[in-house]
């Protein structure tokens, strides 16, 4: 007899993510102690001596809540008895620029990365499901932000050179929980993911639900359905946009950079604004606050110039047109 479908499930999508990766080399699970993420570390434990390799687990204590220290403890020892080896916890200080969600992710990242490195691992799995890549998507697009925003989270990027895989994206939460129960897991439920002062928690108890009771069942899976789709677009527009900044990427004395303004104009507006916007970046402007309205404003000075002066944007940068080019620097 076979293992319960649920948990079957999960190892088959955490068998499908090794498989696809170099031979050899150490596998990271970033564990909370949620039904997601130790669903996760319990198929990486058993997969992983299927396939020959090693595999560690590692638990992030944001020290946020009493009592923090000793649940990262508790999650260690659960990592240790799923037979992850080596386990650790890696407490971490949150503040920063943001809002108290962003200062935690980064805070967290930062830490996986280090642990990844101080390791060797190769990967480091996480196990966001296709819950929550449906509401990343509704949170996109209260942002209004794009396509870019709307398809969501990707299934693996790297961060500090670390390479992050999602193998769960194709999963529900529910299917966590299931075979959470199955393995005999007790998951530990985060007060964060239950309090309304964050937006994610309303998307997740009020919105979805509230969709699904408009609209029908299937909503969260049609979301991140789409979300793949529009990802797949948006990786596409971002190659056009990169050999378009570097056919028109000029140099001018004084500026961070510049590009030209002859056929600049006639690029689709899809690519245009994205090669305004790696500009903007390669400037130095923050990408986590360069936004729509200021790209578009700079899009302006190519399709409705009326003589303006200069457009400001994030870092203390500014945009203007001169000597037939789009020029970004201090202002």
């Amino acid at each position: 007899m076979g293992p319960d479908p649920a948990v079957a499930a999960v190892r088959l999508a955490v068998r499908g993510v090794l498989a696809d990766l170099p031979q050899g080399g150490m596998i990271l699970a970033a564990c909370s102690g949620g039904a997601d993420s130790l669903a996760l570390a319990a198929a990486l434990a058993f997969e992983a001596p299927r396939a020959g390799r090693s595999a560690a687990g590692v638990t992030i204590d944001h020290g946020l809540q009493d009592g923090s220290g000793e649940r990262a403890d508790a999650v260690v020892r659960t990592m240790a008895g799923l037979g992850l080896d080596p386990t650790g916890s890696v407490a971490v200080t949150v503040d920063g620029p943001g809002g108290p969600e962003n200062a935690a992710r980064d805070a967290r990242y930062t830490a996986l990365s280090e642990a990844a490195r101080r390791l060797e691992a190769v990967a480091v799995l996480l196990g966001h499901t296709r819950d929550d890549q449906a509401e990343t998507v509704l949170l996109g697009l209260a942002r209004g932000s794009g396509t870019r925003s709307l398809s969501g989270m990707p299934s693996e990027f790297r961060r500090r050179d670390v390479l992050y895989l999602r193998p769960l994206l194709g999963l529900d939460r529910a299917t966590m929980r299931r075979a959470c129960a199955a393995m005999g897991l007790e998951p530990w439920d985060d007060p964060h993911n239950v309090d309304p002062a964050y937006a994610r928690v309303r998307v997740r108890h009020e919105a979805l639900p509230a969709l699904e009771k408009t609209l029908g069942p299937g909503v969260a899976e049609a979301l991140a359905r789409t979300a793949r789709m529009l990802r797949d677009d948006a990786d596409a527009l971002d190659d056009i946009a990169a050999r378009a900044y570097a056919d028109l990427e000029a140099a001018e004395e004084g500026y961070n950079a510049a590009v030209r303004l002859d056929g600049l104009g006639n690029l689709p507006r899809a690519v245009r604004t994205r090669v305004l916007r790696m500009a903007a970046v390669k400037a130095g402007s923050p990408p986590g606050t360069l936004a729509a309205v200021h790209v578009d404003a700079v899009d302006r000075l190519v399709t409705a110039w009326h003589g303006q002066r200069h457009v400001d944007l994030p870092g203390g940068l500014c945009a203007v047109r001169r000597y037939g080019k789009l020029l970004f620097g201090p202002v």
